[in-house]
Parts: structure tokens; C-alpha cells; sequence
């Protein structure tokens, strides 16, 4: 195991993958104080050399595990296709680092249980970049509901649609083994784990769970932008869904509707949102392609007349809020109980629940994935 590094020295991460989130990652990092990315790597060679150069990475590698080999590491930062999460985060905890992963955690949650299980053994964060719920419009909401202006919410919707939304036609996304799934681990995990966060975190008890492939193994709804390009292709099938819709019933009585779906005949945006019911008001966030003004209502009655606030949004921070209290927890030493990748884990095993149900075409509980880990 690394030895403790002392506040005064800088963090020294490896940071691998090269696509949207890898940069990201390497781009945030260099934001925060006292750290140092000191190694990248990926496949693709000129990219590798382009991103090294923008970042000032001095070490370069095409092979993960040459940069996880590395003896100097405090940080491995994953931004790799699903696939590759638990192989990468399990070596690189076992040598002593700390992990910063994309999500999903993993593609099941017996993988995520596995890194879990690593994390807590080498006594090592892992941190998982749900990055919509640092959203200022999500936290303004969160604010809400931590006052009690809504009451007992008790039924919550989430969504995230897209007309044409596909990542990368050929690609690992529409690869089942390397992706693990389509945008119900892609997109629903973040609205799975946005709804949980503003609910209050309640226990998922048994999901409903139904998905479609009705447009991309036709070669439809692939999304034609800047960000698709660089995608290595894998194959041409086209092996995941592409509309996903669940019924999720939650400890207490309240339940959640989700709906997630990378391409569908519909309005041609980016949407996602989430409606609460509570007790005493609701709330409704709207997000169209990917906008922060303006998306936040919460209503309410005022002297018995209904009413309508609409909160102050703070900017979105994203993937630099993430980073940023994960090197504080770092930096924080002291307890990190619950700071192993257990909100990865459980989410994970919601996301296995979902796909159990919609091949089984029947509900599966909670207890169910749980027990069918630990076969």
C-alpha cells in the first residue's frame, strides 16, 4: 500500500481514457491546488500525445495497466468505457490509490460490489462522477426540500430523452458486453441517482421494468456531432436498448417513474427532468439541451392561493465540483465511512434490477439482485 502523503505535497494522478470524461477529469484536476496529473493514458496514439501536450502530462502510455503499475501514484482516475471500470479501479486500489470513476460504477453490481470490497480493504476512497446532481438548479432544489417546503415527497418522476441521442453507432456504447447496457446505465443511472438524492436517499424495494430496440438496430437515432468523433468502432450490431421505462417503488410508500431513451420519435432536443409530489408543494426541473437559466419551479400555496417560486440558480460546476470534494475528502484524512463507491454500488444493483425485470417481464425486488451477488 502508497504511505500517506502529507497535505503539503501535491497529488499525483493517472488519469486514464481519452474521450469526453477523460478530459474532463484531466481538465478539472488541473484546476485544484496542490495536484499534479503526471500520467495519461489510451489508444489512440495522437490523441494521447495531443491531450498529454494541452495538460502538461509527461508520461504517456497506451496500456492502463503500465500507468497503474506505476509506483508513484496517489490518484487513478477512470474515464474508460464500462467494461474496463472494475478491472482498472480493483488495480489500482489494491497498489494503494484512490479511485475517481465515471459512472456507472461498474456494468453490474457484482462488479461494483467487487471494487467496493477492494476499496474498503486497501482503506481507499472511491468517488463516482455523478456529475447532474452538482447541477445549481439540482441544488437549489435540494435546498427546498432540506427546508420542508415540499413535505413528504411521495412520488417523484425523472426523465432524460433524446430524439437522435445514440453516442457512437459501433461503438462499445451499443456494445452489450462492453457497455453493460444502453441508456438506462448510461443516462437513467444519473436520473436514478438524482431523483434518490433529492428524495432523501429511500430504499429501492422492487422495480417494474420494460426496454426497447426499435430505432438503433435500424440504424436510426445516431447522434452526428463533434463529440461522437474519435470513437473507437467495435462492430456494427447494434446490441442494447434504446428506451428504457421503469416503475420503482421506495420505502414508505413513495415510488418514482423513470423514462430514459438515447432516440425516439419526439421533439429533435436533449431533455431531462425531474417532478417531485410532496405533502406540502412540488417541484419541476426542466434541463433542454443542457440549459441553466430558467428551469427550476416550485409550487406551493400562498395565504391559501396557489403560488409559484422560482429559485435563484447557481452555475453548474460539474465535474470540477466532483473533483474538487474528492480531493477534499482526501485531503480531509480522518473517517471516510461511506466513502468506498457505495452509492456506485447501489445504483448499480438498481440499474441489474431494471434489466432482470424487462427480460423476465416481471417485477424484481431489491433482495432479489442482492441475494442472486452473493450466488
Amino acid at each position: 500500500m502508497q504511505p500517506e502523503r502529507s497535505s503539503a505535497q501535491p497529488l499525483r494522478v493517472g488519469v486514464v481514457g481519452l474521450g469526453y470524461a477523460g478530459g474532463q477529469h484531466l481538465k478539472n484536476f488541473a484546476r485544484m491546488p496542490n495536484v499534479e496529473a503526471v500520467a495519461l493514458a489510451g489508444l489512440e496514439v495522437d490523441l494521447l500525445r495531443e491531450l498529454g501536450g494541452r495538460y502538461g502530462v509527461p508520461n504517456l502510455y497506451e496500456s492502463w495497466e503500465d500507468l497503474v503499475a506505476r509506483d508513484d501514484l496517489d490518484v487513478v482516475s477512470i474515464g474508460a468505457p464500462n467494461h474496463l471500470h472494475a478491472p482498472i479501479a480493483i488495480a489500482a486500489l489494491e497498489g494503494g490509490r484512490h479511485v475517481l470513476c465515471e459512472k456507472p460504477l461498474a456494468r453490474t453490481g457484482a462488479e461494483a460490489e467487487k471494487i467496493v470490497r477492494a476499496a474498503k480493504e486497501a482503506g481507499r476512497l472511491v468517488h463516482i462522477a455523478f456529475t447532474q446532481r452538482e447541477r445549481g438548479d439540482v441544488q437549489a432544489l435540494k435546498r427546498h426540500v432540506e427546508e420542508g417546503n415540499l413535505g413528504r415527497i411521495y412520488h417523484a418522476k425523472a426523465t432524460w430523452m433524446r430524439r437522435n441521442g445514440i453516442p457512437g453507432m459501433g461503438s462499445w456504447f451499443t456494445d452489450k458486453e462492453m457497455a453493460g447496457g444502453g441508456p438506462l446505465i448510461d443516462l437513467g443511472v444519473h436520473m436514478v441517482d438524482m431523483a434518490l438524492y433529492l428524495m432523501g436517499e429511500p430504499e429501492v424495494e422492487s422495480v417494474s421494468c420494460a426496454t426497447y430496440a426499435e430505432l438503433g438496430p435500424r440504424g436510426r437515432g445516431g447522434r452526428n456531432s463533434g463529440r461522437d468523433e474519435g470513437k473507437t468502432i467495435v462492430g456494427d450490431a447494434y446490441e442494447v436498448e434504446d428506451l428504457a421505462t421503469a416503475f420503482i417503488r421506495l420505502s414508505g410508500g413513495a415510488t418514482l417513474n423513470l423514462e430514459t431513451g438515447w432516440a425516439a420519435y419526439r421533439e429533435s432536443s436533449d431533455d431531462f427532468g425531474v417532478t417531485l409530489y410532496g405533502t406540502d408543494g412540488g417541484a419541476e426541473m426542466k434541463v433542454r439541451n443542457y440549459g441553466t437559466e430558467d428551469t427550476v419551479r416550485i409550487y406551493t400555496d400562498v395565504a391559501g392561493v396557489p403560488a409559484v417560486v422560482m429559485p435563484e440558480i447557481a452555475p453548474r460546476e460539474g465535474h470540477y465540483a466532483v473533483v474538487r470534494r474528492f480531493v477534499e475528502t482526501i485531503r480531509g484524512g480522518g473517517d471516510w465511512e461511506g466513502q468506498f463507491g457505495e452509492d456506485g454500488l447501489h445504483r448499480a444493483r438498481i440499474i441489474d434490477a431494471c434489466y432482470a425485470s424487462a427480460l423476465e417481464n416481471r417485477e424484481v425486488t431489491l433482495r432479489e439482485v442482492a441475494e442472486e451477488e452473493a450466488v
